[in-house]
């Protein structure tokens, strides 16, 4: 298994594989903010962030091809993006999840975040998004 910064060559993986647009994606791929899992020399998931007030890394989204799901490559994911976040001098982590989405929600509790409070975006979606927050300042560098 093999995680690395995404470039420009997994474009065309990402826009098949990630729901963002295809300016985005590029964008993401620009500034370096993408993580990619390889196994057996093919992508098999991704993790893309972003800064939270332009400070806080953000977990925008994490995504494992369905097959490959429960092969600890989500976890490697969280893990190299974690370790950079470390070494570029970051305090804390960010992400989310919906409040109906239990399953992610025990991801992100069994990988160190505790909830730091919700916000009612229905006119989007079907259930509130509860943030997630975890302090990585007594990390050591890996």
């Amino acid at each position: 298994m093999i995680v690395r910064r995404g470039r420009s060559e997994d474009l065309p993986w990402l826009i098949e594989h990630d729901d963002a647009s295809d300016d985005w994606i590029k964008r993401c791929i620009q500034f370096e903010e993408y993580f990619v899992v390889e196994l057996d020399g093919e992508l098999a998931g991704f993790l893309r962030f972003s800064r939270f007030w332009g400070k806080i890394p953000y977990m925008d989204m994490i995504r494992v091809l369905p097959s490959l799901q429960r092969s600890g490559a989500g976890t490697a994911l969280f893990r190299a993006w974690e370790r950079a976040m470390v070494g570029e001098g970051a305090q804390h982590l960010m992400t989310s999840s919906e409040w109906a989405e239990a399953e992610p929600q025990a991801w992100h509790r069994r990988n160190g975040f505790k909830a730091a409070g919700s916000i009612d975006l229905r006119i989007f979606q079907s259930s509130p998004e509860i943030f997630f927050l975890k302090d990585i300042s007594g990390t050591p560098e890996a």
